[in-house]
């Protein structure tokens, strides 16, 4: 089945749309790459967004217009991935939508809403999309994330060690191989929010890390940001930028407002890396594998390869296959192709949820909906395994 995934995360600045080719023989599940395609939201659509985003005051008239702005944005990208990667030939479109809230208190996540109509995809590509994914999971008690934890538990199966998988988005995220899997913390969230800040809106993130190659570590501020409580919680935790915003940005920086740009950004670089390390410590990892837009940042890498030490390899996906910046896209390709033949799309291990869920709600395409068969009681694949390559899985 030719399945194409849509994502856009927390950074808010792209759509990215990965075909894959997903075949079904007993507990393994064969995905074939077919190619990636990006496309940035229009300069009025990110800003309309970023405006309404918390902890900025909205109103329902503009999650409206928003959701079918988004929605009609990623049914163009679909039916471009549909034409361009699939020669017209999708059978399915797996849709993640934009994360505008995520309702945690007390650590327990209450809601979740991703917007991103998939109506609008529907009848733009004629096909059945699978949206929603989240919301299942919380509840049946889950954190609704991460989702790609189950994708990564099964990527990563047969593996030698204990490899951990890890997303560098605006949030970071990672998977051990136990099932254990949570939000450790910002990923790029802060150091795009300074970036802006300081250059009053001209750059939207560090390019290749410059800034924070230029600049110098602030131990103080450092260790301010480091007491933020989230990161002593223990697992499962999910968090977003519902936390890490521009206000609490400003918050934290209080004291050092003499403090230049570039150190700011060395020293989020530096929060990003050491939070991430520490929590790869705490799983036991024999190495790190790691994708999502941070690991084009050469000042981040460095500085997770710097804190994990040099006894614990840190590589990124693209050298087991999987393009790193196509990968969570890929992943929810995979959840949507799950869901359609009523198979669990969820690691209870890893979200905290009573029990593995069917993911997301279906609207039918042009010609409604031809179900999969579906077996009762069957529990999913066991192994995914990357069409081509040798590693785990086979």
């Amino acid at each position: 089945m030719r399945v194409i995934g849509l994502m856009s995360g927390t950074s808010y600045d792209a759509i990215d749309a990965a075909a894959a080719d997903l075949t079904l023989d007993g507990d393994r599940l064969t995905l074939t790459p077919l190619g990636l395609i990006t496309r940035g939201y229009d300069d009025g659509l990110r800003a309309e967004l970023g405006a309404a985003l918390p902890p900025a005051p909205t109103t329902l008239a503009e999650v409206c217009r928003l959701d079918t702005r988004i929605g009609r944005a990623f049914a163009a990208a679909a039916v471009e991935a549909d034409r361009e990667l699939c020669d017209g030939q999708a059978e399915l479109v797996a849709s993640h939508g934009q994360t505008v809230y995520h309702w945690v208190e007390d650590g327990q996540v209450h809601g979740t809403l991703q917007i991103g109509q998939p109506a609008w995809i529907a009848e733009a590509t004629g096909l059945p999309v699978v949206a929603d994914f989240r919301p299942r999971d919380i509840a049946a008690g889950g954190q609704g994330a991460p989702l790609v934890s189950l994708v990564d538990r099964m990527w990563l199966r047969g593996r030698p060690g204990a490899p951990v998988a890890l997303n560098l988005g605006g949030i970071a995220n990672i998977t051990a191989p136990d099932g254990t899997a949570f939000d450790t913390g910002p990923a790029n969230a802060l150091v795009d929010a300074a970036v802006r800040e300081a250059t009053d809106g001209s750059l939207a993130y560090d390019l290749d890390g410059e800034l924070a190659a230029r600049g110098t570590v602030d131990e103080g501020l450092l260790a301010r940001l480091l007491a933020e409580p989230y990161y002593a919680r223990p697992a499962p935790k999910t968090t977003g930028k519902e936390l890490f915003h521009l206000p609490y940005l400003r918050t934290a920086l209080q004291g050092y407002e003499k403090l230049p740009a570039e150190d700011v950004v060395a020293t989020l670089t530096r929060l990003t890396a050491r939070t991430v390390a520490d929590a790869v410590r705490s799983v036991r990892a024999s190495e790190v594998i790691a994708s999502g837009g941070g690991t084009r940042n050469p000042a981040l890498m460095a500085a997770l390869r710097a804190e994990l030490g040099g006894g614990l390899p840190l590589r990124t996906s693209d050298e087991l296959g999987l393009p790193s910046a196509a990968k969570e896209a890929y992943a929810f390709a995979v959840l949507g192709f799950l869901t359609l033949h009523g198979l669990p799309g969820t690691v209870p291990a890893s979200t905290g949820a009573r029990h593995p869920s069917v993911l997301g709600s279906i609207t039918p395409g042009r010609r409604g909906t031809a179900w999969p068969e579906v077996v009762a009681g069957a529990e999913g694949p066991a192994r995914l395994v990357v069409n081509g390559l040798g590693h785990g899985g086979r």
